[in-house]
């Protein structure tokens, strides 16, 4: 018999926390959600105060029992779940199966999972908070009305096996708006003047940019109001009327959140959401590492706020005067938006003396990529500002304004170590740091070596990268750090929308599913309405709010509007869109349906008759090698190749790049055969590994 049984979600984090602990405790683990509302129904009684109707996981019979027999030979048993609303949820559905009491001291937490803190917090067990619990029962029964109540509409009227969901109907709402923002958008043309001087004293050349007329900004919107200003400064002198010196300073980023290790994550290491948080939550729940053996390297991952322990602080501080200087260390505290959950710290290693490059060869690639990102962003937020020297010189050409800006990096300062990246990929840099201007005098003139006039058009909203729209989603407080990956894993597995180039774009299915939602759902999609229901999730957490009230509130509207649009759309049916392909077989104009892969031609006289065909994408540009027709394909893993209609039988154009018009093609590993030939090539390794093994054993 056990004295202590301890329950937690994962086997890697049981097995590290048994380690720390030893002596009679038995560490099992759940294997995340025991009990759930039921798939095949709505699973919440709306007569009976909307009472969820749980029931346990289908295939967890066995762990059931398991965990009951465990539990019947125990002395105490902890619940030690995740330290999160969801975590909560499993404790405390693992105590109703266990017939723990409610009000039993029973629950322990581990922000990050080392030796210290698994051992104190196992000293300082606490009840199951309701609360909490109860945030997350809201947000369950409430998105599994909007889910089960509005899908049946989609499928009548859109496609079966269409469902809607809060959050992530609001995300495609969010894509599908930045999208028409795209189409609908009108360049407008202006230009700018460069002129490139030179100081005669040091022979230094720097750039100026035209900025207005006598001490006014001006905008140029025509070739023709270009053409008036150089025939104004044609000839003239440039003096330099003014000279500005200062000093800026450029503070680190914060400590990781969930939201912006997702997001640069995405921009420094190209990972995807869900491969971000997977990695993290294997950091999390521990590594075996020299020295320490198994443990955790991160803290929790799931957090929005920026706070730091005492404890985590000193040691930054150890690390950065050991290795920088003490003039790089500064002491930072940073602010955390005013409805974070502030349970938690920032993301941060639970180690600072366990650098990456120290432990590099117990993790994997990913994990290290990770790691490594987590701790320099760490350790870079103790760091001192960055500071530059800066210099602003405007220069008067006959009363017009040019002005000369520059920047020199005095001292790196946290830029040593880490710098942010910006959506666009690139870390945040200006034009002023590659514009060194020279020691200049105010009356002084400057020789002009070149005008350079440049037209420009501005440009449209970018699309959504799952970075970019990340931060849209926490910036409108729509959803919490815990659903961000799985809302975008979901609207791009229901194909509402897909990604190509980072860039997350609207399929036609999620323009149609978002115009039904739309229309007749307004609330549902409306991004302020979804923001007050969550800050009435994180009422219920703290206790200021009943959750039945939360949801009784938001359903009486809802079923009246639920009523009132199948009333409205019993009688409209959704036209499919015709195309300009005739039937093969009985002649009538094909129509475009959406299935479970994307669009495609049928026949509008189904049953009669079945005929279907994909829809095959061209491009405008002509066969490189034969000058056929060049089709757009995808893999298997959605990545586009492009190909001849001729080949394989008249043309072996094949191709990853899109073709250019008078472009050469060079025949490349080709796309069907390079997946075949990994394939063959890794198989051919691992059996000349087994093979070498066998090999090295009968030689002993």
């Amino acid at each position: 018999m056990a004295d202590k049984l301890i329950i937690v979600e994962s086997p890697a984090k049981a097995n590290t926390i048994k380690k720390f602990l030893g002596g009679n405790v038995k560490v099992v683990a759940s294997m995340g959600h025991i009990r759930d509302l039921p798939k095949s129904k709505l699973g919440v009684n709306i007569e009976n105060n909307f009472e969820p109707e749980y029931i346990n996981i289908r295939g967890k019979g066995d762990l059931i029992k398991s965990l009951k027999k465990e539990a019947s030979k125990s002395k105490k048993i902890y619940l030690a779940t995740d330290p999160d609303r969801e975590g909560e949820a499993i404790a405390w559905h693992l105590a109703y199966l266990l017939d723990i009491p409610q009000d039993s001291i029973c629950r322990v937490t581990f922000n990050e999972i080392t030796k210290e803190t698994v051992r104190e917090s196992m000293k300082n067990p606490r009840k199951i908070d309701i609360d909490v619990t109860n945030a997350q029962q809201a947000r369950r029964v409430l998105d599994r009305i909007v889910g089960y109540k509005i899908s049946p509409m989609l499928w009548k009227k859109v496609k079966t096996g269409l469902s809607a969901g809060r959050v992530q109907s609001v995300a495609v709402k969010l894509i599908v708006d930045r999208e028409n923002e795209i189409e609908n958008f009108i360049p407008e043309e202006y230009w700018n003047i460069y002129a490139t001087l030179l100081d005669e004293k040091s022979k230094q050349t720097f750039q100026a940019h035209f900025y207005g007329k006598e001490n006014k900004k001006l905008e140029i919107h025509s070739q023709e109001e270009v053409k008036e200003i150089l025939k104004q400064i044609d000839k003239q002198k440039y003096i330099v009327k003014d000279i500005k010196k200062s000093q800026r300073k450029r503070n680190p980023a914060p400590p990781f959140t969930t939201s912006t290790m997702q997001q640069e994550a995405s921009r420094k290491l190209g990972f995807t959401l869900k491969k971000t948080m997977s990695i993290a939550q294997g950091l999390y729940e521990g590594v075996k590492v020299p020295e320490k053996g198994d443990v955790g390297l991160i803290t929790y991952m799931r957090t929005d706020s920026t706070r730091l322990s005492e404890e985590a602080r000193k040691a930054a501080k150890e690390h950065i005067v050991n290795k920088y200087g003490e003039e790089y260390y500064e002491n930072r505290y940073f602010k955390t938006k005013k409805d974070a959950q502030d349970a938690h710290e920032a993301i941060r290693p639970t180690y600072a003396e366990l650098s990456p490059d120290k432990i590099k060869d117990s993790l994997t690639t990913d994990q290290y990529k990770l790691y490594n990102l987590i701790y320099n962003r760490f350790i870079a937020s103790q760091m001192s500002a960055a500071i530059y020297d800066t210099v602003t010189v405007d220069i008067d050409v006959n009363k017009y304004d040019f002005r000369a800006n520059g920047q020199i990096l005095k001292f790196k300062g946290f830029m040593t170590l880490y710098v942010e990246s910006d959506d666009t990929n690139q870390e945040k840099k200006t034009k002023e740091d590659e514009n060194i201007i020279p020691e200049l005098e105010v009356n002084q003139e400057v020789i002009n070596k070149k005008l350079e006039p440049k037209q420009s058009f501005t440009e449209p909203p970018p699309r959504y990268t799952e970075a970019s729209l990340v931060k849209a989603l926490e910036e409108k407080d729509i959803g919490r750090p815990s659903t961000y990956s799985p809302t975008i894993t979901t609207i791009l597995e229901r194909r509402y929308i897909e990604k190509e180039n980072k860039q997350l774009i609207p399929t036609d299915l999620g323009k149609i599913v978002n115009g039904v939602l739309v229309q007749n759902f307004g609330d549902i999609v409306n991004v302020e309405f979804t923001a007050q229901i969550e800050e009435k999730f994180d009422k219920i957490a703290e206790g200021k709010q009943e959750w039945k009230e939360v949801i009784k509130d938001f359903y009486g509207p809802f079923s009246v509007t639920l009523e009132k649009v199948e009333k409205e759309l019993e009688h409209v049916k959704l036209e499919d869109e015709v195309s300009d392909i005739p039937c093969d077989k009985c002649g009538r104009m094909m129509v475009i349906k959406y299935g479970r892969f994307g669009k495609f031609l049928a026949c509008p006289g189904y049953p009669e008759c079945k005929n279907a065909k994909p829809i095959i994408e061209t491009i405008d540009v002509p066969c490189p090698v034969c000058g056929g027709t060049v089709q757009v394909k995808k893999t298997k893993k959605k990545r586009k190749f492009y190909v001849c209609e001729n080949n394989p039988n008249k043309c072996n154009y094949i191709s990853w790049n899109m073709p250019k018009v008078g472009e050469e093609w060079k025949p490349e590993e080709k796309v069907e055969d390079n997946k075949k030939e990994k394939k063959v090539a890794k198989t051919t390794k691992k059996k000349a590994t087994r093979k070498k093994g066998t090999t090295e054993k009968k030689s002993k």
